[in-house]
């Protein structure tokens, strides 16, 4: 799996997010390549999403050199990487380049532009705020005429057919959960093969949050289980 590391597109790095991903490899049996991506605002959008294309392309051309079956690539991330996953799935398809295996796509941020209730609801006090939203999003898309595109905004692709089968997790007490409630209803009304992972009462972030035991533990365990029967 090529994954991403959450941060809002403008912090975290290889480091923030390498227990998740040594333990995603351990659990489920599998590689796991992450993906250092330029950050914002040094680099705003889209550069961190073309460079995500980039990256998946090329693991698919060189999966035989790195040990794995370029037919059984996928692509994932949490929050921001999250997105950064689902504009893959959608832009090599899209572009007629190889297209992943499976989509993981952990809390993903998929719309730059509309306000859900879940963001009244969970603005302050649950690990993401609405204040650290805003401030990633404008360093990230400091280009407001930027945000529709589905580049940035994946939720907002005209045509979600022919996606990838998908593995979606939203968090309750999360303040993007409703925009990922709605990525899931469209991806299935699309026609496409969806795992849908609600975890109610979780918070945004929570799978760094591996030393929490019970439902934290029990939902890296579904992914796992559940990457383990996708790709072997």
């Amino acid at each position: 799996m090529v994954f991403f590391h959450g941060g809002g597109w403008v912090v975290g790095d290889l480091g923030t997010h390498d227990a998740l991903c040594r333990a995603i490899a351990a659990d489920a049996g599998i590689r796991v390549l992450s993906v250092d991506y330029r950050l914002a605002p040094e680099a705003p959008a889209p550069t961190a999403a073309e460079d995500a294309i980039a990256a998946f392309t090329w693991a698919v051309d060189h999966a035989e050199d790195l040990g794995a079956d370029p037919t059984l690539v996928a692509v994932g991330g949490d929050s921001a990487g999250g997105n950064l996953a689902a504009v893959v799935a959608q832009q090599t398809v899209r572009r007629g380049l190889p297209r992943p295996a499976l989509q993981v796509l952990l809390y993903p941020a998929v719309d730059l532009v509309a306000r859900r209730p879940s963001r009244d609801l969970f603005s302050e006090g649950f690990l993401l705020t609405e204040e650290d939203i805003i401030w990633y999003r404008d360093h990230y898309t400091p280009d407001p005429t930027l945000r529709p595109d589905p580049i940035v905004s994946p939720l907002r692709a005209e045509d979600l057919t022919g996606l990838p089968p998908t593995y979606l997790t939203t968090a309750g007490f999360d303040p993007l959960r409703d925009e990922g409630l709605e990525y899931a209803t469209a991806l299935k009304a699309a026609g496409n093969p969806l795992t849908h992972a609600h975890h109610p009462t979780l918070p945004h972030g929570h799978a760094n949050l591996l030393t929490v035991p019970g439902t934290t533990r029990a939902a890296q365990t579904h992914l796992t289980n559940h990457l383990r029967a996708t790709l072997h």
